[in-house]
């Protein structure tokens, strides 16, 4: 189960720092592409909402962790407490 479990948060965690290491590349070899604005007449950059995507992602990834860790591990847990006695 401490495998398994461990698996899957080096996972998730990996999952994220590609995408926050992704975000620093583009940050550092394409800054003037994160510079463009997303229409004419606004002044919002197309590096705020992928900004914002970083950190839902961030967000999404703690939710899965803890809906799979409430759901299934814990189910394990129980299971090999209830085996033991």
């Amino acid at each position: 189960m401490v495998a398994k479990r461990n698996a899957f948060a080096w996972t998730l965690s990996v999952i994220m720092l590609i995408i926050y290491y992704g975000f620093i590349v583009i940050i550092a070899f394409n800054k003037a592409w994160l510079g463009t604005l997303l229409s004419d007449a606004g002044v919002t950059t197309i590096g705020f909402p992928i900004g914002v995507g970083v950190i839902l992602s961030a967000i999404a990834l703690t939710g899965i962790y803890v809906y799979r860790a409430n759901g299934e591990f814990d189910e394990l847990n129980r299971q090999i407490i209830e085996e033991s006695r």
